[in-house]
């Protein structure tokens, strides 16, 4: 198969309308070819007029490893362009940055998630190129979660940096999908296309989602395989949580949690009690970790591991939202009183808790707290806002 970097690489004539133009492109360290050359250098052996860079969270070089942690402008040693943050002073364009371009490449590896912050970065760069006449191509890559939708919407009100619209969290599209929706529902007038990938198959397995001859090259510090990419729609949450979430190891956001003072086989058992059908399609073990930064480093964790991968994996049985909502509500009823709600500054929310940002509002929060709320009450609202995602993005879809 070919990504859209790959397509727009081989076509002369999908190439042409770049000619005479100033063209910016926003990567990362996944932005490569299928020969795994950076795009940045790749464009520009092909003879596109790159006048400018754009990094997202983490950086174009993916060096930056958590929330807030930001990145510095700068001047591209090798071709003396700008690399502009998309991550620093700001997380939208300024005038300044969409003047160094006339067309702007968007071609950023996704996790098909609402919180990863790449989708909402697409959609400041649609609205600014809107505002200023420009140009935005998608080239599109896969959605490594496949189609599966899960998750509350996001609500009114709730919009931040890591909730770009009322979509659940695994979203099921891919980028170039996702901008035709910003497109259609923000109403924006911009010159949009999308360099579509050519073969991809979202639904054949084993990959579901990503193609078997691709290697998987992290988009971000902790993205570190399809496992993760998996169960991130569930596990992100545990950024909201006191208990870890494995960063500061070698397998981040592959735990359903760790922490020193919870019995990680007490709280699996509550849990196959609680809702059993919510841990289908993936093995979940009991595991041990040490983290050597973040929470709770230095202590020794009990946790469990999610195996969304190999002979246990079965995709559309997997739902990690609700798994992680169920490792949630475990721990509150095995531990009523434990401070699982982390209160903190996160991605520049500084009035709501963590958690309600992460889920676009309270819902998941207050289904965890309330003692008497069951896997029905939950499940009532999620299944009802999946099907209208479903319904509202049904003829956007490419492949």
């Amino acid at each position: 198969m070919k990504f859209g970097i790959d397509r727009l690489l081989a076509d002369p004539t999908l190439r042409a309308p770049l000619d005479g133009k100033r063209v910016s492109l926003v990567a990362h360290p996944a932005s490569v070819t299928e020969g795994l050359v950076h795009s940045l250098d790749a464009l520009i052996a092909a003879g596109i007029n790159l006048t400018s860079a754009f990094g997202p969270q983490h950086g174009l070089k993916g060096d930056k490893q958590d929330n807030m942690v930001e990145t510095l402008d700068e001047v591209d040693p090798v071709y003396g362009i700008p690399v502009f943050s998309l991550y620093g002073e700001v997380r939208r364009p300024t005038a300044a940055m969409m003047d160094s371009a006339d067309v702007f490449l968007f071609d950023l590896q996704d996790l098909g998630c609402r919180i990863y912050t790449f989708v909402t970065t697409l959609l400041y760069l649609l609205e600014e190129a809107a505002a200023r006449g420009k140009s935005v191509w998608v080239l599109d890559r896969p959605n490594p979660a496949g189609r599966p939708v899960e998750g509350t919407t996001l609500l009114p009100g709730q919009e931040s940096f890591v909730g770009a619209g009322p979509m659940p969290m695994r979203h099921g599209l891919t980028l170039g999908e996702m901008g035709h929706w910003f497109i259609r529902h923000f109403s924006l007038d911009v010159d949009y296309r999308v360099i579509a990938m050519d073969g991809w198959q979202p639904d054949a397995a084993p990959g579901h989602g990503w193609p078997q001859d691709r290697i998987w090259i992290n988009p971000s510090p902790n993205a570190a395989n399809l496992n993760m990419a998996r169960a991130y729609a569930g596990t992100v949450m545990i950024e909201g949580a006191t208990v870890s979430e494995g960063r500061g190891t070698t397998r981040p956001l592959e735990v359903l949690f760790g922490a020193p003072d919870i019995d990680a086989k007490a709280v699996l058992a509550e849990m196959r009690s609680f809702a059993p059908d919510w841990l289908a399609g993936c093995a979940i073990r009991e595991c041990w970790f040490e983290p050597t930064f973040h929470k709770h480093a230095g202590a020794l964790c009990n946790g469990l591991m999610i195996h969304a991968e190999g002979p246990f994996y079965d995709h559309h049985a997997f739902r990690p939202w609700r798994l992680q909502a169920l490792a949630f509500k475990a721990i509150r009823r095995l531990y009523p009183d434990y401070p699982l709600w982390r209160d903190f500054p996160y991605e520049y929310e500084f009035d709501r808790l963590a958690i309600d940002v992460i889920n676009g509002g309270p819902a998941l929060r207050e289904w965890v707290d309330d003692a008497t709320s069951t896997p029905a009450d939950l499940d009532r609202i999620v299944s009802r806002d999946e099907a209208a995602w479903h319904a509202e993005v049904a003829d956007l879809l490419l492949y």
